[in-house]
């Protein structure tokens, strides 16, 4: 066969198991199996051990798939994290994302260690490499089930998924530092951990403001140009990050917080486009992830993997939620669903590619280990998410989204925003007519729904409780607004898709 035929051939099957991919993520839903599973189950039946005959063992090719990927991942993950609602659990977050994700790390280690007489580094190793959750795994099953969760549960995830790779990034880098170099002092990795943070925090909040100011002022003809350019600074934001010793997702995560709570040009299609691109990252993630594991090689570490993988659910997830959660004034409830919301996705199976390609002695065994150890996460936690909700009381129904027959393009360069502001009961708008209500002149209502039917607002119309209006103004009158209707000032976010649907 020619070189071109080769070619041809891999992109066939490349097209073949994307499709494959997407088709199981359908039915993922009816089987109650979560879609990554079949991600990686299908990367399985592609490999040596499966039908495909697939063979790939190129560990340092699946660690630059798996970075990129994640990178991107918690990129649309900041795109799509509200300010409003993570800064009341922003110290609750932070907590988990820092000290929950040690204190998981330590009782790992302890167990592994003096469960199986591993070494006391290789044992925390394990632990550093299964301590983060995931945050793609998380919230697609979420998706998923169709699943509300009451109260901050959500928003403390959602800073909690996004915020804790950098802390499991450093102490897997940090301790296989360690292994490789005895000579080194376990305080050798201090500053190193301050270093990772300020400089990832500082490179993040610089760049993702100077994206902000790059994307309203570089005026490009084509709108299909927006997409690559927010691509292209994701990857210098991260690279930047990386280059001078600082976190690269830690810093990535931030420009991306900086952009999903500011107005630029083409924000939401390019939401919209990193929506899906994220969706072919987690694919191509997992089902390399899939190529990279022999499923005969997993059985002789099965009784290992399995008990650290229920010491990891039952034991030292709640306990560092509980201790992370310590000084919160989150319900006990509330504090349970987090725990139990404590999926391990593709994250720690590309962290356990690192001491892999650092020669690590026994990282092979700890490489199969881990990726049991997410298989009984995500089957085991993400599985029974709405039965464990409905039993301690915190599901609720996610709100129905009303798809607007019209769609707002901010410029980037106004302070308008269209958003959806419901009449809420006995308030100044309750049964009068708009005329009446004195709005801020430059604030205009384009549209009312009521009960499933779409109303042209004029003068005379009378607002009625829950009646949905679809207001266009800037961010001053548009409180103005809020607060005449019914609306507490804060409101729900600027950017509500419900508001911007076209």
């Amino acid at each position: 066969m020619t070189e071109a035929g080769h070619t041809e051939l891999y992109l066939l099957i490349a097209g073949a198991l994307l499709l494959a991919s997407i088709v199981g993520s359908k039915a993922s839903g009816r089987l109650g199996v979560p879609s990554l599973l079949l991600f990686l189950g299908v990367g399985m039946l592609a490999g040596s051990d499966g039908p495909g005959g697939i063979v790939f063992t190129n560990y340092a090719l699946a660690q630059l798939i798996g970075t990129l990927a994640l990178a991107l991942i918690l990129f649309r993950g900041g795109l799509g994290t509200s300010w409003h609602e993570v800064r009341p659990v922003l110290g609750s977050g932070i907590s988990l994302a820092t000290l929950g994700v040690l204190v998981s790390a330590g009782v790992m280690g302890a167990f592994a260690h003096f469960a199986f007489q591993l070494p006391w580094l290789m044992a925390l190793l394990l632990g550093a490499v299964v301590s983060s959750t995931d945050a793609s795994a998380v919230f697609t099953v979420l998706k998923e089930r169709k699943l509300g969760l009451h109260g901050k549960i959500t928003p403390l995830l959602e800073l909690e998924s996004g915020g804790n790779d950098p802390m499991a990034v450093f102490l897997t880098l940090g301790l296989t530092g360690l292994i490789v170099d005895p000579g080194l002092s376990g305080w050798s990795i201090v500053p190193f951990f301050l270093k990772q943070m300020v400089l990832g925090g500082v490179v993040g909040y610089a760049l993702g403001r100077a994206s902000l100011w790059a994307l309203n002022r570089l005026l490009l003809q084509f709108e299909g140009l927006y997409s690559v350019m927010t691509i292209a600074l994701a990857l210098i934001v991260f690279g930047a990050a990386g280059a001078i010793g600082g976190s690269g997702f830690l810093a990535v995560y931030i420009a991306g917080l900086i952009l999903g709570n500011a107005d630029f040009i083409h924000k939401r299609s390019l939401i919209g486009f990193h929506d899906g691109f994220s969706w072919l990252m987690q694919i191509g993630m997992f089902l390399t992830l899939g190529l990279l594991v022999n499923p005969h090689e997993l059985l002789p570490t099965a009784g290992l993997a399995l008990a650290c993988a229920l010491v990891l659910v039952f034991v030292a997830r709640p306990v560092s939620v509980y201790l992370g959660l310590a000084a919160s004034d989150l319900p006990l409830n509330d504090r349970s669903m987090v725990a139990w919301v404590g999926l391990r996705g593709a994250v720690p199976i590309v962290l356990a590619t690192f001491p892999l390609l650092a020669g690590v002695p026994g990282a092979k065994l700890l490489f199969n280990v881990v990726f049991f150890i997410v298989v009984t996460s995500v089957l085991l936690q993400g599985t029974t998410l709405s039965l464990v909700a409905r039993l301690l009381g915190v599901k609720e129904d996610l709100p129905a989204a009303t798809a607007y027959p019209v769609s707002y393009l901010p410029t980037g360069y106004d302070r308008n925003k269209m958003v959806e502001v419901e009449v809420g009961l006995g308030c100044r708008a309750d049964g009068n007519r708009i005329v009446d209500l004195r709005l801020p002149p430059q604030a205009l209502i384009i549209l009312i729904h009521r009960s499933g039917q779409f109303l042209i607002p004029r003068g005379a119309t009378r607002l009625m409780c829950g009646d949905g209006v679809l207001v266009l103004a800037d961010g001053d009158d548009l409180q103005q607004v809020r607060q005449i209707l019914g609306q507490p000032a804060g409101g729900p976010s600027p950017e509500d898709p419900a508001a911007l649907s076209a």
